[in-house]
């Protein structure tokens, strides 16, 4: 769970909703195939649930802004850095206009290739 507070208040977030957001903003993005798995663990938990929001997807808090980690499956053929730049781009400023939270930064690791 992430905590802030703005002029109204304490703001908490799940870190559902995080995943959630952060990766339709991933797989909306440039070349992207789909999210993959972080660990085993996590496609072992994907064969089990039909939806897994977190899949690919990790947040951590450092000194009150985002460390986004993102592992995506890209299109066969594609610049690969083109499409880390872009999605970089777009799932920051998502995450931020959504949340008003600061970005400090989003590692993209590419973990497959599909045809």
């Amino acid at each position: 769970m992430i905590s802030f507070y703005n002029t109204l208040g304490k703001v908490s977030m799940t870190g559902n909703y995080f995943a959630e957001l952060v990766a339709a903003a991933a797989q909306s993005g440039y070349g992207v195939a789909g999210m993959a798995s972080r660990t085993p663990a996590d496609s072992l938990k994907s064969l089990v649930q039909r939806e897994n929001p977190d899949k690919g997807v990790r947040v951590l808090e450092e000194d009150g802004q985002l460390v986004i980690d993102l592992h995506i499956k890209v299109t066969y053929g594609l610049n690969i850095a083109a499409a880390v730049k872009s999605i970089s781009h777009k799932v920051k400023y998502i995450v931020e206009e959504a949340t008003g939270l600061v970005v400090k930064r989003i590692n993209v690791m590419v973990d497959d290739l599909m045809a």
